[in-house]
């Protein structure tokens, strides 16, 4: 006997009854529990608690105190925080700006690296509630990876970009940065100015959409590639992929980082300055 089929839903692998413990991943996060009309989803529930984990971290380090002599812990921390910031440095190249910008873009890597470690923890996406869905009780997965969720990596992207607008405006000031996009009438090459513009307002809505669907992407197929590796060979073979698992959750948390910073940069470069930097180039 085969899981009913969800007709009006997204797409879903098909599982025999006897593995109704590996829940078959959705394109779609499954409503675990409502309050009021609030949705409880399953992605949810992971954000909060990769929250929680990173505020347990937060403050068992604030507990310990500064230490001259640091102990294994307080070691840990520094040298994450330390390789952290080298490493935005060398993207800001200077030490006001990522001072400035670096507990948003540390922020974004750990939380986004917390959460996809988590989701291939034991008991995510294989612990199960019932469900009702078109009549039929189907199992929905308890805990699923957040970044499997496009609402949750679009909420990324659009901080990001939103963050680097806001930078580009207190930066410049708004009727500069607003040349990047717009080109007054009397200046010229006005067509040309304007197409570009046009152009680089595109490739902002753009941003969003590659940020969102990258994470979520790798992430998704991730947690399918699992899925299906554990179903056909469900003990030895898994080890590996859940390394690389690891990697890709590194990876891509970094990468959503970098990108930030660097739009970030991009941001507080003016019209002006960016040509002359073509010309020049």
């Amino acid at each position: 006997m085969e899981r009913p089929a969800l007709t009006d839903r997204q797409p879903s692998l098909t599982l025999p009854a006897h593995m109704a413990t590996l829940a078959a991943p959705t394109l779609a996060s499954e409503t675990i529990a409502h309050i009021g009309s609030f949705e409880i989803r399953n992605t949810m529930i992971m954000a909060w608690l990769a929250m929680l984990v990173l505020i347990a971290i937060a403050l068992a380090a604030r507990g310990t105190g500064y230490k001259l002599i640091p102990g294994r812990f307080q070691a840990l921390i520094e040298l994450v925080i330390e390789s952290l910031y080298d490493f935005f440095q060398g993207i800001f190249q200077n030490h006001t700006m990522t001072k400035r910008f670096f507990p948003l873009v540390a922020t974004m890597f750990l939380f986004i690296l917390v959460a996809n470690w988590m989701g291939i923890l034991p008991g995510v996406g294989t612990i199960t509630v019932m469900g009702e869905h078109n009549g039929h009780q189907i199992a929905m997965p308890l805990f699923r990876s957040m970044n499997a969720d496009v609402n949750m990596t679009l909420t990324f992207a659009m901080v990001a970009v939103l963050a680097a607008q806001i930078v580009g405006i207190t930066t410049l000031g708004i009727l500069p940065h607003a040349r990047k996009y717009f080109v007054a009438p009397w200046k010229k090459p006005f067509l040309i100015g304007t197409f570009i513009g046009i152009l680089e307002l595109v490739g902002e809505f753009s941003r969003i959409l590659s940020f969102s669907f990258r994470l979520f992407g790798n992430i998704f197929a991730g947690e399918v590639l699992l899925v299906v590796i554990s179903f056909l060979v469900p003990y030895l073979l898994p080890i590996p992929f859940l390394g690389m698992e690891l990697f890709v959750g590194v990876i891509q948390a970094m990468v959503f980082a970098m990108l930030t910073s660097v739009f970030i940069v991009m941001a507080t470069i003016s019209h002006e300055d960016h040509e002359e930097h073509a010309v020049v180039a």
